[in-house]
Formats: C-alpha cells, structure tokens, sequence
C-alpha cells in the first residue's frame, strides 16, 4: 500500500500558513504532511509543546479541524476519552451527523510523550482505543529551554546537560520508546521522517486503517536546539536514515519490516559527518573526545544489528513445501 501523491497534492491543507513556527521548522511540515492524509473529519489533541504553541496562540488557531490543546502530560488520556464518547454517541444514535468513521490523533514532543506523558501513553495504548499518537521528537525540550529529555542522544548539549570543563553533554543513550510500544502489543508502530514523504504518508494511512491504538514517532530536527542551519533540516532527516541514526521500520501485529536500507553500493553516510552539521555536537569533535566519538557510533551500529535480527526473527515463516 503507497500514497498516491497526485491525489494527496490535490488535498485541502489543514494547517493553514501564518503560524508561529521557526523559519525552517521541520514540525510545521510533519503536521502538514500528516493532516493531508487524515483529512477533515479528524480530531486532533496537542500536548503543550512547540506545535502546540506556533499553531494555536489565542485566540488564533492554524488548524482546520476540530483541535484540543491539552496539558503535557494528558494528551493521550484526552483523545482516547474523546474516541470513548464518540463510540458512545454512535451506539445510541445521539451522533447529529452519521459518520461512520472519525480520526483520533494525539499530537505530543517527546517532552510530552517519552517522558511526561509516558504513563498516559502507555495507559491509551494498552486499553486499545482506536486512536492514532504522533510523536514529533526532537529530542529535547525545545519549548522550554532546550532541557534534555529521554529522548536527547548520548553527548548531546543541552541547557541541562551541557558541555563544558566537567561533563561533555548527556552521558546516557536515548530511550527507545519505539520498542516500548511494541512491548504494548498493539497492532501498528512505525518510525519515519518528513524528508521520506511517502514513507511518512503511507504510515499515517495504515495507522488510521487498523482497529486499534496505533503509534508512530517522528524525527524532527530542530535549527534551534540542534543548531544547524534552517535551509537544511530536510537533509539533516535524510542523512539521520542514511547513518542508522534514525531507521525507518514499521512493526505490524508484532512483524518487524525495515522500509529502507542503506545501500552497500554507494559510500554511506558517516555518523560524525552528520553530527558535524548539528552545534549540539561540536564538542565531541575537540581533541580528547575521539572515544565519545567512537561510542556513538557503536551505539548506532548496535541499535541497527538488533533490528536486522527483529525483522528476521518476526518473518512470516517459509511455507513447508510437501513432496
């Protein structure tokens, strides 16, 4: 199943231009790319985050559908009540217009969803409602200060784990929350980014099919907590699934599938060189840091084995040939 792109061009655009958000933002296009898929008869619930923030400054709004702003840690609790009422009102006839189905997506940073709102995720996930969470990650928050999260990658600077004399930035590894939804056992979990368009919308569209929670999380570079220049941030998403840093994969009822593959034919692209680009990062490259170095690649190298082994592991088994 592919998105078709002429018929998903010719869509309405939910989040209208004018919003508040950074000049080069790659979140503003994540919304976009999401609500041109979903479309109108959609519900959407934000976590206070910087999405929350750019697209609905009172007593404006950049969104064309029915929108509610939640606190940061709520949001999945929020929507999946919302999907719980809406079952309610069909099943009694009390609906004012029939609709045989509506999209719940929960909208959350991953402030909001690898940490704050984790027992509220976790909550939605294993009840089963028939909600869609999106996580936006930039792997800090970003809304706030640039604190680092759970989500912030090893040797990373932030304002709360910051490089200097003492320490060289974040000194654990990121939490892999993506593997912690599939632990929930739910039907549908997926990686992408907003370079890969059509990995991206494709993934949307098969969330909002299944009968079920679905999660998918998102990179997000950000050109204000990642310095880097704002013309780059899509380049920054394509090299991120390049080096390994950022697979794009799906897990369907329990079956890992990785979309793309880093081709052996051509000169791949090196973790350091894409960190390079990226300010949060530029102390790593001082003389005395190599072996910092060296560990974020091993930790990337090894994130990327377990998943080849997932995606062998989950197959569907060869059928017995009988003589």
């Amino acid at each position: 199943m592919a998105v078709n792109l002429k018929k998903l061009v010719r869509k309405e655009d939910l989040l209208s231009g004018g919003h508040r958000a950074c000049a080069g933002c790659t979140g503003a296009n994540i919304l976009r790319q999401v609500m041109l898929v979903a479309g109108r008869d959609t519900i959407v619930g934000g976590a206070t985050g910087c999405m929350e923030v750019v697209t609905t400054v009172y007593p404006y709004t950049a969104w064309k559908v029915p929108y509610i702003h939640t606190a940061f840690e709520n949001v999945a609790a929020t929507i999946s009540g919302v999907e719980t009422g809406f079952r309610a009102l069909k099943k009694f006839g009390d609906l004012p217009v029939e609709r045989e189905k509506m999209n719940f997506i929960a909208i959350g940073g991953d402030g909001g969803t690898y940490d704050i709102g984790l027992q509220s995720l976790s909550g939605a996930m294993e009840r089963g409602h028939n909600m869609v969470y999106i996580c936006y990650d930039n792997e800090a928050y970003m809304n706030t200060g640039i604190q680092r999260s759970s989500a912030t990658p090893f040797g990373a600077h932030t304002s709360t784990a910051p490089a200097g004399k003492v320490k060289q930035g974040k000194e654990q590894n990121r939490k892999n929350l993506t593997a912690i939804m599939v632990a929930h056992e739910i039907p549908y979990v997926a990686q992408t980014t907003p370079f890969h368009w059509r990995d991206l919308a494709t993934k949307v569209e098969k969330a909002l099919a299944v009968d079920g929670p679905a999660f998918l999380n998102v990179l997000m570079p950000c050109t204000i907590g990642w310095h880097f220049d704002p013309a780059i941030g899509m380049q920054i998403c394509k090299e991120a699934v390049e080096n390994n840093f950022w697979p794009l994969f799906e897990v369907e009822n329990g079956k890992y599938k990785i979309n793309y593959k880093p081709s052996e034919k051509k000169p791949k692209t090196q973790l350091a060189d894409w960190m390079k680009q990226q300010g949060r990062f530029k102390h790593l490259f001082k003389p005395g840091n190599e072996e910092l170095l060296v560990k974020c690649q091993e930790y990337v190298d090894q994130e990327w084995e377990k998943l080849l082994k997932l995606e062998v592991m989950t197959a569907e088994p060869e059928s017995v040939k009988t003589v």
